[in-house]
């Protein structure tokens, strides 16, 4: 299996370790990564991925942010849905051998750990793996996530996450699209920051034939914006636009999409290695 190597060295991970945040902070790892640490030191991460992607077919456009192997510091790792840059044994396997986080994540995320070996490759008990599903709720430390649905065709069970913590709430919604799901979660939760998927159309080869075929992996302007406004956003965090050669897209393009709604009030804009306090 593939190991992940990183031209940044291990100063992000120092960073997140040596914070002490008030309330709740989230630092984005690129493509839809992200460590979560809360004001009790409880750190967890969300969709990790540190691996380049399968080229020609998918091109890493991103620096790996750390090796894996480096974390020291995590309680729990959790997985949106079972595609290779959410659920990624390289990825997330060192992070778990690493530590003694328990990973979450829905049942097709875990299919994808027993077809990669997780547990033989790094040497994991079965017990570490934990099925969530919608409606869950989990505490780790002072920390609550809640599972909740989302609308992602191209995903066999996808899920979202609402993570609370001294009265703060950070939502991830993975890769999904606008849906009555995310109406739902929005009258249900007073969501501070929420992160949601946002890319260009384009053509990648297939993963079968290789033929060129057009693209749409996550949404576009119009619909990423409807879906932080069907989830009534105060902050709304694009991720996933800087990944992929083919499917890049401008942030700053999604200002005029959201001046004119009531939610969300601000659009919030990090890259690769910033925080923010949600």
């Amino acid at each position: 299996m593939e190991e992940v190597h990183s031209d940044w060295d291990d100063w992000l991970l120092r960073a997140v370790e040596g914070s002490d945040p008030q309330g709740l902070a989230v630092w984005y790892l690129g493509c839809n990564g992200f460590v979560v640490k809360a004001s009790d030191g409880t750190t967890l991460f969300v969709d990790p991925y540190l691996a380049t992607g399968d080229p020609p077919r998918t091109v890493r456009m991103i620096p790996v942010p750390f090796d894996p192997a480096d974390v020291e510091e995590a309680d729990a790792v959790f997985a949106t849905h079972e595609h290779t840059d959410h659920a990624n044994g390289p990825s997330q396997g060192p992070i778990l051998a690493n530590t003694d986080a328990p990973f979450f994540a829905p049942d097709a995320s875990l299919d994808v750990v027993d077809e990669e070996g997780w547990r033989e490759e790094w040497d994991l008990d079965d017990d570490r793996f934990v099925e969530v599903a919608e409606g869950d709720t989990i505490d780790v430390g002072e920390v609550t996530v809640h599972v909740e649905p989302a609308h992602d065709p191209d995903a066999e069970h996808p899920v979202s996450y609402v993570v609370e913590h001294a009265g703060r709430t950070f939502f991830h919604g993975g890769d999904a699209r606008p849906s009555d799901h995310f109406a739902d979660v929005g009258e249900r939760y007073d969501i501070d920051l929420g992160a949601l998927a946002f890319g260009s159309a384009g053509t990648i080869p297939d993963k079968e034939t290789g033929e060129p075929t057009d693209t749409q992996w996550y949404s576009g302007e119009n619909d990423v914006v409807e879906a932080a406004r069907q989830l009534h956003l105060d902050r709304f965090l694009p991720t996933h636009w800087d990944m992929w050669k083919g499917l890049t897209a401008d942030p700053t393009a999604l200002g005029p999409h959201v001046r004119g709604f009531e939610h969300p009030r601000r659009l919030e804009l990090l890259e690769i290695g910033d925080s923010t306090v949600v």
